[in-house]
């Protein structure tokens, strides 16, 4: 429990100052729980309700008011510390939220394809929440009651000392190492469950991403029925990890009141033998029952840390994982570039799988357009993906301009480099917006430039607010050719020297693929063009077409070259002919 204490301190090391600050509020609570109110419920059977009934109205005012303004106190300070405390806790989760979502902008494409984006939602989301529930608990319970355990343990030592009797009540102190047994027991089967828990909650996640992001698929094939299902098996699933964890956390307290209660039976047993006057005992008995209650509160916080430790760990796994594509220490700023793309005996494989390029050794001249055909799988993709740095390669070498990538800053390089692929991404914004992605710092009037030369403006203009008008997520309210068209206007506004065509007109019809063509043909002039395509009639003019078969190029030339020679270029020219 100390490692786990140590590493949420680490947490929310940084608002420290807080957290002192809490402790002596929280501090002050706790002590005058265990010490003050005890000695207060003394002297009160003890003086005030005496045979004798002697005191003024005064002294019983005086007295009356004591109570209001000692709960008053402990009020203020309970809540100031557990304020400043919980303001530390939620800005900790705040700053953890942010580094978590800033890690895995750095990451590797590679490391999302081993990884179901429902499950990351949910470490950024269920885990840092629950992680906020713990550290609520921790404000409430932590600072205050391991306070009032020493005011009443000093209650009952000055208890001790002043009656005879009284020592020999504390033999109801040995029920206290018992409660140690189930509160390891019980904590460490919660941090497996709460593990369990978190990984069915990041499967619920991902299945309601995967029906949202698929919702014209699950209607087209009539799937609603299915997709209710897996979610209901899903929901069970979670269902039963909440239930595993709701009966290792809610049975501790039982068992730790139950062993508490027996050690108060004892106590009273004791001291009614022992014949202490009943002022005395009646302070005891309140000191003991503050002691074991603050005890079991100390108990259900070793729960409630299992499970905080449970989710902080799934967290930590993200902020942990190594940042595989990083800028060298001797990186120099690098561009405008001309383009010229140099690979040098390229190899490349995702993790340990098999390798998807082998020796790929080809130079792109400046300027020039090169296209990239094969069967699915043999490495086209991966080719291009390279030229960005979304990986590194395991072996040799890429350039541009004579340049190793790793020696450029990956802003830069990625700033010569424009993208139209098959499917673009558009955010939930604007149109204005989305084209302006291309170039941060466009005014609206470039943006609308670049628009004119997408062949896109008339459409916009159509729309009921036009530029100002909101695509919905991933584009949803625009045509698929609507949408490429905005891709191709994002990229002529970047006015980069690379660009990267990756199946760009393959998901439409004819009249929109003549369309978005227009576009791309003017888009090309001047650049140095990499095409992914599978119809041929947009390839046959690359002055360089790249022929890839598991992982390698076995020819390159111009279209008429291939026709020739190549019998597997051939073979797919043919299947479009």
């Amino acid at each position: 429990m100390f490692n786990e204490i140590k590493t949420f301190y680490a947490l929310i090391r940084p608002y420290q100052g807080k957290i002192w600050l809490s402790a002596v509020f929280g501090s002050v609570g706790g002590v005058l729980t265990g010490a003050g109110l005890t000695n207060g419920v003394e002297r009160l059977f003890s003086n005030v309700f005496s045979d004798d009934r002697s005191l003024s109205l005064n002294e019983i005012m005086l007295v009356a008011a004591i109570f209001p303004l000692l709960f008053l106190i402990i009020g203020v300070s309970n809540f100031l510390g557990a304020y400043l405390l919980q303001s530390a806790g939620l800005a900790a989760i705040r700053d953890l939220r942010i580094r978590v979502f800033d890690r895995l902008q750095m990451l590797s494409f590679a490391y999302f394809q081993n990884k179901a984006s429902g499950d990351l939602i949910a470490r950024i989301t269920g885990d840092t929440q629950m992680l906020q529930i713990t550290l609520n608990y921790v404000a409430r319970k932590f600072i205050t009651q391991p306070a009032t355990i020493i005011g009443a343990l000093y209650f009952l030592g000055l208890k001790a000392v002043q009656n005879d009797g009284v020592l020999e009540i504390y033999l109801c102190l040995a029920a206290l190492p018992i409660v140690v047994f189930p509160i390891r027991h019980f904590s460490r089967k919660l941090s497996r469950k709460a593990i369990k828990q978190q990984e069915e909650f990041g499967g619920l996640t991902q299945n309601i991403a995967q029906n949202l992001s698929a919702a014209r698929e699950v209607r087209a094939f009539n799937l609603e029925e299915r997709e209710s299902t897996r979610f209901r098996d899903r929901a069970a699933h979670l269902y039963r990890s909440q239930m595993k964890v709701v009966k290792y956390g809610f049975s501790l307290p039982p068992v730790i009141e139950t062993i508490s209660s027996i050690g108060l039976s004892i106590a009273f047993v004791i001291g009614y033998f022992q014949g202490v006057a009943g002022g005395v005992f009646t302070g005891v008995f309140l000191a003991l029952y503050f002691l074991y209650t603050a005890v079991k509160s100390l108990g259900m916080f070793a729960a409630e840390l299992s499970k905080g430790a449970a989710a902080l760990k799934r967290v930590e796994e993200i902020l942990n994982q190594p940042i595989e594509v990083v800028e060298g220490p001797d990186a120099k700023p690098f561009g405008p570039a001309n383009g010229d793309i140099q690979f040098d005996q390229v190899d490349f494989a995702y993790d340990s799988s098999p390798a998807v390029l082998q020796n790929v050794s080809t130079r792109i001249p400046s300027g020039s357009t090169c296209a990239l055909v094969g069967p699915s799988g043999s490495g086209k993709s991966t080719f291009v993906n390279l030229v960005p740095r979304f990986f590194d390669v395991a072996k040799g070498s890429i350039s541009v301009d004579g340049r190793d990538l790793r020696s450029m800053p990956l802003k830069d390089l990625r700033q010569q480099i424009a993208i139209v692929s098959q499917d673009p991404v558009l955010f939930d914004d604007t149109v204005m917006e989305n084209i302006r992605l291309g170039r941060q710092d466009a005014t609206d009037e470039e943006v609308k430039t670049a628009a004119k030369d997408a062949f896109a403006d008339d459409f916009i203009q159509s729309l009921d607010h036009g530029y100002d008008e909101i695509v919905g997520e991933r584009g949803a309210r625009l045509s698929g050719g609507q949408r490429q068209r905005l891709a191709i206007a994002r990229a002529f506004l970047r006015t980069a020297p690379i660009l990267i065509l990756d199946e760009a007109t393959s998901a439409l019809d004819s009249e929109s693929e003549e369309k978005i063509q227009q576009a791309l043909n003017k888009l090309m002039i001047g650049k140095t063009v990499l095409i992914i395509a599978h119809r041929f009639s947009t390839i046959v003019s690359a002055q360089k077409i790249l022929v890839f078969e598991n992982g390698q190029i076995i020819d390159s030339g111009s279209h008429q070259e291939l026709l020739k020679r190549c019998q597997l270029y051939k073979r797919l020219y043919q299947r479009q002919s």
